[in-house]
């Protein structure tokens, strides 16, 4: 395996077996593919495996879930329809635990709570919003996310995110809610654009009950290397 970007895609891969592949994604990557018809990263690593493998035929990759294209972190594929059936189940039943680092521009007070709204999404912003009180839209979904501040920095703060509903932007629109938005999170309030045009949210770790095995499984990512010198400081 000469080409040096399989290198890169070999390195980022947290876990692997014959059912799942969970991977490091950087922020800029799409997880499948979309109306920018730039390469995504499920065909990277079905070619990478087709390489990796010997295998002349078509390699079997399925998504589990996807990481919005500015966020980073663990990502689960499924290598074959079994697991990624009883993935999607997982996912559906909310038997996958998410934690997410976030890097937030304002000190979050009180340092840890429950947020609970009610989220609608504007396609054509591609933006989410909490609806104010009162508020009877029927389009709106109830959001639940824990956080809780665990690090600090010179300007910057950490939050760890339990996520408990999946919608749309979720956390980054509840957290900008309450007066903390996202470092480089422009669409979400934060003053400036982060170099590498990603935001930093990362996808920490992932508990989940092996689809086959029915091991539990825990999975933590390391965060991208445009963190380092930034964390973690314990409050």
């Amino acid at each position: 395996m000469q080409k040096p970007e399989y290198e890169d895609i070999a390195s980022r891969i947290l876990y692997e077996d014959n059912h799942l592949l969970i991977f490091n994604k950087r922020p800029g990557e799409i997880v499948q593919g979309d109306k920018t018809g730039d390469e995504c990263l499920c065909d990277t690593l079905k070619a990478f495996i087709a390489l990796r493998d010997g295998k002349p035929g078509k390699v079997f990759l399925g998504v589990t879930h996807r990481l919005d294209r500015p966020v980073s972190g663990a990502t689960i594929f499924a290598k074959t329809s079994k697991a990624l059936e009883r993935m999607n189940a997982m996912f559906r039943e909310g038997g996958v635990r998410k934690f997410y680092w976030a890097l937030v521009c304002n000190e979050p007070r009180p340092a840890q709570a429950l947020l609970e709204d009610r989220l609608y999404r504007v396609e054509k912003q591609n933006k989410t919003f909490i609806c104010r009180p009162g508020s009877n839209r029927q389009d709106a979904k109830l959001a639940r996310l824990e956080y809780s501040l665990i690090g600090k920095t010179e300007r910057y703060f950490l939050v760890e995110v339990k996520l408990l509903t999946g919608r749309h932007h979720q956390i980054r629109c509840q957290l900008s809610g309450i007066g903390c938005p996202i470092k480089g999170d422009l669409k979400y309030g934060a003053p400036r654009s982060n170099p590498d045009g990603g935001i930093s949210l990362h996808s920490r770790r992932i508990v989940f009950t092996h689809p086959v095995r029915k091991e539990e499984m825990t999975i933590e990512a390391p965060v991208p290397a445009s963190w380092k010198g930034v964390v973690i400081q314990e409050p």
